[in-house]
């Protein structure tokens, strides 16, 4: 009788994909890929968890390939993929990736909440950005550096709506309507460290890159504050360094 994971790898799976034995990373050094670099980082400065990681090159369109889409479907980065269960288990989407690290290796909840309140507020935040700020920046980049043509409307329409949902982050960081500033998404009080935050920092410190000027960031300085804030921890500079640059 055929394994149930037979299907998952084929002779062109890169080898170090398919010999794998624990957690499997494939990804490159982008912010979706970033986000689920970080976790892992943080996972391992905590429990030290183990993964391994293949970095691959999405401008060869290397995640249409068959071997990548059996994996993942949708032909997107990351894919992680778990050898531990039998059979081996793939997950895609980021933010279904970092619920699932946190479930299976964050055992003591260090990144996310054991309160169901706080734990719904994480889920809140991080399908905000996932469904409302990473499409629309993600826009800003595609028709500003790679659309064959330059078109105004497009620019003007997603960059004012990535603005937006930075001004978004900006009321609920400066507690505008609380009259409590927040350090970070989730979490009573000031908010504490957790896998909103890891789903959401690595696209909106990328705002210079995205274009946007410092007299436009002027208008979101608790949004700024948390960018730096995030920089500061060494699993970050980790999941965003040389280890994932090709």
């Amino acid at each position: 009788m055929a394994d149930a994971g037979d299907h998952l790898y084929i002779a062109e799976t890169p080898e170090d994909v398919k010999s794998a034995k624990g957690l499997h990373l494939v990804t490159q050094n982008t912010p979706n890929g970033q986000k689920v670099q970080i976790l892992l980082e943080e996972l391992a400065a905590v429990y030290g968890t183990q993964w391994t990681t293949t970095l691959i090159n999405i401008s060869t369109n290397e995640q249409k390939k068959e071997w990548f889409l059996r994996l993942d479907p949708n032909g997107r980065i990351p894919i992680l993929v778990d050898n531990t269960q039998k059979p081996p288990f793939p997950v895609m989407e980021t933010s279904a990736e970092l619920l699932y690290l946190l479930k299976e290796f964050d055992k003591e909840d260090r990144f996310g909440f054991k309160d169901e309140f706080e734990r719904s507020q994480t889920l809140q935040w991080l399908f905000f950005w996932h469904g409302s700020g990473a499409p629309y920046q993600g826009q800003v980049n595609h028709f500003t550096k790679a659309a064959p043509e330059k078109l105004p409307y497009a620019i003007t329409r997603f960059k004012n709506e990535t603005l937006r949902v930075y001004g978004v982050l900006e009321i609920h960081l400066s507690g505008k309507y609380t009259g409590s500033p927040r350090e970070y998404l989730a979490g009573k009080g000031k908010g504490k460290y957790s896998v909103a935050d890891i789903g959401t920092w690595p696209w909106v410190k990328g705002w210079e890159r995205t274009g946007f000027t410092k007299d436009e960031m002027s208008a979101f300085p608790h949004v700024l504050k948390w960018i730096d804030r995030i920089w500061e921890r060494d699993a970050v500079k980790k999941g965003t360094g040389e280890k994932y640059t090709q």
